[in-house]
Parts: C-alpha cells; sequence; structure tokens
C-alpha cells in the first residue's frame, strides 16, 4: 500500500480547554490532524490534552516552550498555547507559534466565546456588555485575521475558517442581548471572510450550535427561562455529534464550502422560538 506523503494538517482550536472545544480537537485528532490548543486556562488546554490519552508541557503565546511541549502520539503534535484571544499581541504570537512549529494553517476553529451573566436588558451593566463583545466579537475577528494573514502568506496559499455561530445567531434567549447580538455579528464576520477569502483560496464556513452538553448549558438540563415567561427543561445532544461536523466541513477540499451549518438537540425549542 502507497504511503500518503502529504503533509498533516494543521489545526487552531480556540477555546479548547472544555466544551465544544474540546470535543473538536479530540476528533480533529482522531481524524489525523496536528491540533493546536488555544484559551486562556493552561490547566484547562493540559487537561484536553491529556484526555486524548497523552501528557503535554505547555507553550505559551510568549514563546515559552516547556520541555515536551507539543509531544504528540501516533507522529500527531497536540500543542497547547495559552492565549486571551481579547489580546492582540497574544492572539498574533499564537499564529507566530503556528508558523514557527509547523511552516502552515489548515485550519481554524474560531470557537472561543462566552455567555455572560443573564438579566434584563435593561439591567446588564456596561462591563458584562463588553466582556462579552470582547470575547465573542472580537477575539473572532482578531484570531481571524491572524488566520487569514498566516493563510494568505503561505504556499500553497489558502485554509479554511469555520466560526462557532449559535442558534442565538437567528433567535434570542431572553435576557441575552449581548450573546445575541454578537452572534448575529458572527454571521456578518463569516460572510465578509468568505468574500475577502476568495482570491486567496481561503473558505470560511459557520456552524450554528443547539444545546450542546456542556458546562455553558448546564442550565438547560435543570430549567431556562422560556420565551413566554414559564421556565422548562430543554433537551440537549453530545457534543461529539457537533465535533463530527465540524471535522467533515474541516476535511473537504478548498474547492468546496459548507457555508452554514445547523447542529442541534432534535426536540429543542428553536423552530417556533422566540
Amino acid at each position: 500500500m502507497a504511503q500518503n506523503t502529504q503533509p498533516r494538517k494543521v489545526a487552531v482550536v480556540t477555546g479548547a480547554g472544555s466544551g465544544i472545544g474540546r470535543a473538536v480537537a479530540h476528533a480533529l485528532i482522531a481524524a489525523d490532524w496536528n491540533v493546536v490548543l488555544a484559551g486562556r486556562r493552561a490547566e484547562a488546554l493540559e487537561e484536553t490534552a491529556r484526555l486524548y490519552g497523552q501528557a503535554d508541557g505547555t507553550t505559551g503565546a510568549d514563546g515559552a516552550t516547556g520541555a515536551d511541549a507539543g509531544a504528540g502520539i501516533n507522529g500527531i503534535t497536540i500543542m497547547p498555547v495559552p492565549t486571551d484571544v481579547t489580546r492582540p499581541a497574544e492572539v498574533d504570537a499564537l499564529f507566530a507559534a503556528v508558523h514557527d512549529r509547523f511552516g502552515q494553517l489548515d485550519l481554524l476553529f474560531n470557537n472561543a466565546g462566552t455567555f455572560g451573566p443573564p438579566a434584563p436588558l435593561d439591567e446588564l451593566s456596561y462591563d458584562d456588555w463588553r466582556a462579552v463583545v470582547d470575547v465573542n466579537l472580537t477575539g473572532s475577528f482578531l484570531c481571524a485575521q491572524a488566520a487569514f494573514r498566516t493563510m494568505k502568506a503561505q504556499d500553497p496559499q489558502g485554509g479554511r475558517i469555520i466560526n462557532n455561530g449559535s442558534i442565538s445567531a437567528h433567535v434570542p434567549r431572553p435576557h441575552s442581548i449581548a450573546y445575541t447580538a454578537t452572534k448575529h455579528a458572527m454571521t456578518g464576520l463569516t460572510k465578509s471572510l468568505s468574500l475577502d477569502g476568495r482570491p486567496y483560496r481561503i473558505a470560511c464556513g459557520q456552524i450554528d450550535i443547539g444545546n450542546a452538553a456542556t458546562e455553558m448549558t448546564g442550565r438547560m438540563q435543570t430549567g431556562i427561562l422560556q420565551a413566554n415567561g414559564q421556565t422548562a427543561v430543554e433537551p440537549v445532544m453530545d457534543a461529539a455529534d457537533v465535533a463530527r461536523t465540524v471535522v467533515h466541513m474541516a476535511g473537504l477540499p478548498l474547492a468546496a464550502n459548507v457555508q452554514f451549518a445547523t447542529v442541534m438537540a432534535t426536540n429543542m425549542p428553536y423552530i417556533g422560538r422566540g
């Protein structure tokens, strides 16, 4: 049997320390990708790596490298890079570390996000609004911009960006104006990236996720406020179901693109919500 001589593809996953990010990182590793794990908490990134069956050191966004940083299994590299996506210098350092280690970037899964405290619109503080916007929108832009620059400059040119939207990119929940506004904005970011990336073989798509079982959705399993003012338990799905969809989107040739995909718990209140 002929051996595959193509270099292993390289992905950056933000928000990789838990939830959807961790599930997607594990699915990409299983699909034979080198994966760079980005997130604010070094310990959580290391746990993501360990849970796949190996222990790593840590490569920080400041360039500091542990003795075993980036070690992997079966020839796959799993490289944690602690990064605050709201800080431009740390985002630049993240993608510089990717370039220095691999010399290429094939995928950014732009996943880091926060819901923020649920609050009536008139009671939401400026600081809480700003914190959600900084992570969900500005952080996503900074990572997409850095990935775009890398993909445009590399040879061969091109790559793929997959943004984590949300069901909230379509319809809101009560008391979620900051999260909903940023997720609607994510759709505009996706469309602009798709258009601006065309000349450079940079594809961009968005996955809108509804009720995956993660830390962020814990309230849904105990009861969450509905549009009619009642509180109800909502169905959830396994985060691995989302991860399989991301891997499919990531694995397409650059001549093809899933522009938008919605993956949700089948019986969640989405159709007819709002």
